[in-house]
């Protein structure tokens, strides 16, 4: 029975909710896992009581599992016992009163803007031909100038990119659209990406190939690229480009996305916007990121946060004294 609760469950998010697929595929997951273990235990979902929630969380956490994956099975429990209240199913919720474990404050990785720039460059210089050169391009230049998550570009409809648009249309989690504008160099990027993608679609047309609503076609079968091509392409692209490859992934041009902006006097509720962000307290974590890059900036160029600038007494070693 525990697993047909699971399964109903996840049904509702993606039909009431509009969850989105990785969503509903890490409820999945996690409430496998406690189910699993509960199993092991003798106990169900049904039969589960508050001591035993804190029990898996016990487990969870002797087995090494993060704060913030201890957090987010907790959160999938909760959901999965509020659905079954609502449902009928139990007339409690045992894990309604259990404390979260938190999460570990961790700054977002991000890239600097030269370090954009190699990427953006090794982009335009390393492909196996101007077909290649040309997506990596449009999907690099798309990516920084707004923001989006991986899932959201690979996924956009090429109908999005057609008029020569100066904001694109995002779909987000939850089936949320937002408005974003585009840079110029991102229109450029796609405009030369339209005529190579057009050229190549109408090529397959004439063999009998379905013309691709994506803008990002593949013959994977999602139709478009995966995230996990791209992941791996844009660690390419940072070797060529003279980057550390391991600072460098989809999500973390994203974050320079925010970052910069921010660090150029962009108001944070409208950044919120672009990211497509719920609460402005996701957003504010930018802020951080950039705060310590003003105090990192202070202690390595400001004169008095030198060392050697003051001897012994105090005094600084232009003071003649």
């Amino acid at each position: 029975m525990s697993l047909t609760w699971i399964s109903t469950f996840l049904d509702a998010q993606a039909a009431e909710l509009g969850a989105a697929r990785n969503t509903l595929l890490a409820y999945g997951r996690d409430l496998k896992d406690v189910h699993g273990w509960l199993d092991g235990k003798g106990h169900t979902f049904e039969s589960a009581q508050q001591s035993d929630i804190e029990a898996y969380l016990i487990h969870c956490d002797a087995q090494g599992l993060a704060k913030s994956t201890r957090a987010r099975r907790l959160s999938a429990i909760k959901q999965l016992y509020r659905f079954a209240f609502e449902e009928g199913w139990r007339a409690d919720n045992p894990a309604i009163q259990i404390a979260s474990p938190g999460q570990d404050k961790r700054l977002p990785k991000t890239l600097d803007e030269a370090e954009v720039d190699r990427l953006l460059e090794a982009a335009r210089a390393f492909g196996r031909n101007a077909h290649d050169i040309a997506r990596d391009t449009c999907l690099l230049e798309l990516l920084y100038a707004t923001g989006m998550r991986v899932s959201e570009l690979v996924s956009l409809p090429v109908s999005a990119a057609r008029g020569n648009p100066q904001m694109l249309l995002i779909l987000g989690k939850g089936g949320k659209e937002r408005m974003v504008p585009l840079s110029p160099p991102a229109r450029d990027a796609l405009r030369a990406w339209l005529t190579m993608r057009d050229s190549v679609q109408e090529a397959a047309e004439t063999k009998g190939q379905p013309p691709s609503r994506f803008l990002f076609p593949s013959r994977g079968a999602a139709g478009h690229l995966t995230r996990h091509w791209f992941y791996a392409r844009i660690k390419s692209l940072a070797v060529h480009g003279g980057v550390a490859p391991d600072k460098v992934t989809p999500h973390t041009l994203r974050h320079a996305f925010a970052t910069h902006l921010l660090a150029g006097g962009a108001d944070l509720r409208a950044i919120q916007t672009m990211l497509g962000h719920a609460d402005v307290a996701t957003t504010e974590i930018y802020t951080h990121v950039v705060d310590e890059r003003l105090t990192q900036l202070v202690l390595d160029h400001h004169p008095l946060a030198r060392d050697d600038t003051r001897s012994s007494d105090g005094k600084t070693s232009s003071d003649g004294q």
